[in-house]
């Protein structure tokens, strides 16, 4: 369990700071002080200087095997949920396929999982309680997709279809 809370804090803390080391940076002359949140107490940066063994990066643990209740593999970890505020909300795990190809994809929340160690120091392996045809039954998770802007030729502008040979008003 501690692992879990730490797993999770761990990938929590170094999506936040790729997110807060993505924001942009104020306009020159502005007087605003950034918001409570994400100023340190200190009013220092609060800088890990390195990665402890019981934490993983994100890049390690994408691709991480996902072993099923009978201990058999039955996928990976092939993404990471999480919201706004850097908390995550699942890990997206491949079931079934073959090479990555015709894996579905199911989105289960970090309590679902335990660490167990690999096999002669490879690398730690995430359990879960369900078997793969379980998952493989389960819903499958659906990614968002922004709504595309359509058109329906009635735009202003000339942004319809004209018949052939016919100018664009210039009203």
């Amino acid at each position: 369990m501690m692992k879990q809370v730490t797993l999770g804090a761990a990938i929590g803390a170094l999506m936040i700071s790729g997110a807060l080391a993505q924001s942009p940076n104020a306009p020159a002359g502005s007087t605003s002080s950034p918001p409570a949140a994400t100023t340190p107490s200190s009013g220092k940066a609060d800088l890990v200087t390195t990665q402890k063994p019981d934490q993983w990066l994100a890049t390690k643990f994408k691709g991480t095997d996902v072993l099923g209740a009978d201990d058999k593999k039955i996928g990976d970890i092939t993404d990471i949920l999480f919201d706004k505020d850097g908390k995550i909300q699942a890990y997206v795990v491949g079931v079934g396929g073959f090479l990555g190809m015709g894996a579905k994809e199911v989105a289960l929340a970090p309590a679902s999982f335990t660490v167990v160690p690999g096999d002669n120091g490879s690398a730690d392996k995430l359990k879960v309680s369900m078997t793969q045809d379980e998952l493989k039954q389960a819903q499958s998770f659906a990614r968002y997709e922004a709504p595309k802007a359509t058109t329906t030729g009635s735009a202003p502008g000339g942004g319809g279809m004209r018949p052939s040979g016919t100018a664009p008003s210039t009203r």
